[in-house]
């Protein structure tokens, strides 16, 4: 089947092609590709298969589509795609596909590891993505510094440090400077939802549909624009009530 996806691709490319498609980089395409995963993430939130199954086909032809513009410039193939991560894949899991005696998260950071040296990586950051959404790249860079040992002992650590990058932002001068201290609050709070074992990209994802929910339930129930704030907050806390009364989680 992947052979039908491949010779679509290699035609919509083609000089008599799709004028669209042909004129693509992967500079165009990457936003595209981006874009594909969270659908795919969104779609398994909402729990819709059918959906899920249309969202991996289209985060799959962006895989087609940049390994096609490789291959016309000389670079790679889709089978060069396809060969570099089943050989990661058996790297990685060297008690399965190996002879080592054990196996799991450590051995896979530690293959990890082994394999940003060999691209001459040096320091522990090396290698984190710029492009990770900035709650994900902050929390993969803190687990870095946190394998060697750069990290707070319990979770009253990251807890305090909230506290006192609050006073900062409160403190600050200027726009400038307190945009700086909220991005330390933001990064504390991530530490923090660190040591307590949550995700905080999820967390922010649940608070936002929570918010979203309450605001249409609200909507649903009277004209906001013409309610003064004091009567937004009313309505704001029946709303939370009846969503509690139906859900006492």
């Amino acid at each position: 089947m992947i052979d039908r996806l491949l010779t679509i691709m290699r035609r919509l490319r083609s000089p008599d092609g799709c004028e669209w498609d042909r004129a693509q980089t992967f500079e165009t395409i990457a936003p595209y590709t981006i874009e594909e995963a969270y659908e795919v993430a969104d779609a398994i939130a909402r729990r819709d298969m059918p959906e899920l199954n249309d969202e991996l086909g289209d985060l799959l032809l962006q895989v087609v589509f940049h390994s096609r513009i490789a291959e016309e410039a000389g670079l790679f193939s889709f089978d060069d795609v396809v060969a570099a991560i089943s050989d990661k894949m058996e790297r990685r899991h060297p008690h399965i596909f190996g002879d080592a005696s054990d196996g799991g998260h450590h051995q896979w950071e530690s293959v990890k590891a082994a394999e940003r040296r060999a691209k001459g990586a040096s320091g522990v950051l090396d290698g984190v993505a710029l492009g990770l959404p900035a709650l994900k790249r902050a929390e993969k860079i803190q687990n870095r510094a946190a394998r060697v040992g750069f990290d707070w002992p319990d979770v009253a650590g990251p807890r305090a440090k909230i506290e006192e990058e609050l006073r900062e932002v409160e403190a600050a001068a200027d726009h400038d400077a307190r945009e700086d201290e909220l991005g330390d609050v933001l990064f504390a709070t991530v530490n923090w939802a660190r040591h307590l074992n949550i995700d905080p990209e999820q967390a922010l994802r649940r608070a936002t549909a929570k918010f979203e929910a309450r605001f249409r339930a609200m909507e649903n129930r009277a004209d906001l624009a013409s309610l003064s704030l004091e009567e937004q907050e009313t309505l704001w806390q029946q709303v939370k009530q009846a969503v509690a009364d139906r859900d006492p989680r």
